[in-house]
């Protein structure tokens, strides 16, 4: 890749001999100070080693050289900016490359790196180069990353040090050195060339957006780092992740490509994480209605509640398919039982319903109620905290009365209770080892279609299939086996 030949972009200024009303003392900007009829510089037709080249005496602390010519900076592309310099007379220096870097609206890119190295002179008649390299990405050995705001610079040299010195700068030579950096036959783009910076602080996503734009078929890379992601974004292109990311609780990613288990747990190295991450995609619209676990374990430590990953997700009825692989339960704290007891009253003209319920805004839905009274398997199904009602899954039978209940809401593997209603979500071909310590899946309150089949459910320690409403509504179990 050249831009100078695909593009053809004229990058290389032209020579100080064709006037030095293109070159300015400031920051090359329209209307800035040039070096024409300035009494610090004049052009020198025949130097022995440079030919035609300026001659510059140096009378600011920082004496700025500025092509006011606009020099475009690509997305991925990379540009090498360098000069051959010497010292003349007087006090030696030091130089730099160094640029401006301006938007298309015209003005500054204010926090970005504006020089690079900084070389001294030692000696007189010495020829010595000095370069920097600038582009859109922060790679080793970039010297000025600008990211995706800067359009294009205005680029020069920068003598430091003592004033009072001559020295003789020979024409400046822009080129195109993004081959270095990035080699299109390799197949893929990699995201720091658009601007990601893996600091797990900076937004990422304009960075991602611009990479999987230019990736037009090839694949996008991640590289190392840990790379912030403020808010939603589909990456159409296939992903490989080597660094991972870091995102918002609501903040969905959607890989149409790579659209897999293995690809989530990569992209947040944490197979927990990822599984979240995948399954809150499942049901955001994806292209895709099945999640693959590509026949990979998943390692859970604590309930994976779809309220949470998907906070706005109240009702959901398109068909969605879990399948082909194995999670395991790893035994810890996050699966002990809440138990809450508290006195309440129920009567039989309201029988869905206990009210002036004590500690109410402790008894979590999805409970399950025991006491005197109570019939077997009754489940808290919602509750008004400030009416102090309790909804229940079905009646009880021990007559209207005030009671002391227990309430013991298990911890399960799969947990849709904070749902409304909830249609057609498949599991098929996993195997869910509980361990003795999780409970397989509580269903949402409202619901047709749910089925599990050719899965196992090995241990679960309360139930397997808990149903706290009517989501249990045609619930379809085919070639499974519960242990």
């Amino acid at each position: 890749m050249n831009v100078a030949i695909t593009e053809g972009l004229v990058l290389t200024p032209p020579a100080f001999a064709e006037g030095l009303d293109q070159w300015s003392s400031e920051d090359g900007t329209p209307g800035s100070t040039t070096y024409e009829s300035a009494g610090n510089a004049v052009l020198v037709p025949a130097d022995a080693d440079f030919g035609g080249c300026l001659e510059m005496l140096k009378t600011q602390t920082v004496q700025k050289l500025r092509y006011m010519g606009d020099t475009p900076i690509l997305p991925g592309t990379y540009l090498r900016i360098r000069a051959r310099v010497k010292a003349v007379s007087g006090n030696l220096p030091e130089v730099r490359v160094a640029g401006y870097a301006v938007t298309g609206s015209g003005s500054h890119v204010s926090g970005v790196v504006e020089v690079g190295p900084t070389v001294a002179l030692q000696s007189y008649g010495a020829v010595v180069e000095v370069s920097a390299i600038v582009g859109t990405g922060s790679r080793d050995g970039v010297d000025m990353p600008w990211g995706l705001d800067a359009v294009y610079g205005h680029f020069g040299l920068d003598l430091t040090g003592a004033n009072g010195g001559v020295v003789r700068i020979d024409d400046i030579e822009i080129e195109d050195v993004t081959e270095a950096f990035l080699r299109d036959l390799m197949g893929w783009v990699d995201v720091r060339d658009y601007g990601a910076v893996g600091d797990g602080v900076t937004d990422n996503v304009a960075a991602f957006n611009a990479a999987d734009q230019a990736a037009n078929g090839r694949k996008v890379f991640v590289s190392e780092g840990v790379y912030y992601l403020g808010r939603t974004i589909s990456i159409s292109s296939p992903v490989e992740f080597v660094g991972t990311l870091v995102m918002p609780v609501a903040a969905k990613l959607a890989l149409m490509s790579s659209f897999d288990f293995p690809t989530y747990a990569a992209a947040f190295g944490d197979e927990s994480a990822g599984f979240k991450k995948a399954l809150q995609a499942l049901f955001g619209y994806t292209d895709h209605n099945v999640l693959d676990l590509k026949g990979r374990r998943v390692e859970v430590t604590e309930p994976i509640r779809i309220e949470e990953i998907a906070p706005n997700l109240s009702s959901f009825s398109n068909r969605r398919v879990l399948q082909n692989g194995q999670i395991n339960v790893i035994a810890g704290s996050a699966w002990d039982d809440e138990v809450v007891t508290s006195q309440a009253s129920y009567s039989v003209s309201q029988s869905m319903q206990l009210t002036s319920v004590a500690n109410i805004a402790n008894i979590p839905v999805g409970a399950r109620i025991t006491g005197t009274g109570v019939g077997r398997e009754v489940y808290v199904k919602s509750k008004n905290v400030g009416a102090q009602t309790l909804y229940l899954s079905q009646p009880l039978f021990g007559g209207s009365g005030t009671r002391t209940y227990t309430f013991t809401r298990h911890q399960y593997v799969l947990d849709f209770s904070g749902m409304e209603k909830l249609d057609r979500f498949n599991v098929a071909n996993v195997e869910f080892l509980c361990n003795g310590a999780a409970s397989c899946i509580m269903l949402a309150p409202d619901g047709q279609m749910f089925q599990i089949r050719d899965s196992y459910v090995v241990r679960p320690k309360d139930r397997a299939i808990t149903s706290i409403g009517r989501g249990c509504q045609d619930l379809l179990i085919d070639g499974c086996q519960f242990l």
